[in-house]
């Protein structure tokens, strides 16, 4: 099925950050992981439209449905390649799924990597997730498997033990 033909493609505001959150809900419960989910819309707005924003997304959306997808992303920086664009979550609303919009999300996503003179544009996408591996397969994209991902979580970095000095000297 293609993609609505009213569909339109745009960077996201302020106001559309409580649909986005409804999506990245929806994409938890669709990775079996809705608990943890701990973003809240005060954070959202804050860390991509306060003083220092840190993330910035396009969204997809028809004049009928309303918002049905989002691209987020970040800038991120490689030691061996400098600037790089990183995908954090493109989503798309499980009943617009397979209309083309994903490709048209990650297209803009795209467009800001060469936009911004990115050097790689990053993303992960789950193991068992055999839809979302099929369409970055489709579009060319590398799927790395030679990469583990390494993560502390929000408890973790409190539990870790840190050198004393070095942290004091970060907190200066």
């Amino acid at each position: 099925m293609p993609a609505p033909a009213t569909l339109r493609i745009r960077r996201g505001t302020e106001a559309d950050l409580p649909r986005v959150h409804e999506l990245i809900v929806e994409l938890a419960v669709y990775e079996r992981a809705p608990e943890e989910v701990t973003n809240t819309l005060a954070d959202m707005r804050r860390d991509g439209f306060g003083p220092a924003p840190i993330f910035g997304f396009f969204v997809a959306e028809t004049v009928e449905q309303g918002i049905l997808g989002i691209a987020l992303f970040y800038t991120a920086y490689s030691t061996w390649k400098g600037r790089m664009l990183y995908l954090e979550d493109l989503v798309v609303t499980e009943a617009a799924r397979g209309t083309g919009i994903g490709r048209k999300l990650f297209d803009a996503v795209v467009a800001e990597a060469r936009r911004t003179g990115a050097h790689r544009l990053k993303w992960q996408v789950l193991a068992w997730n055999e839809p979302a591996i099929g369409f970055y397969k489709r579009i060319g994209a590398n799927l790395d498997p030679e990469w583990h991902n390494g993560n502390l979580t929000a408890a973790d970095l409190q539990a870790y033990a840190c050198d004393p000095a070095v942290e004091a000297a970060v907190a200066r």
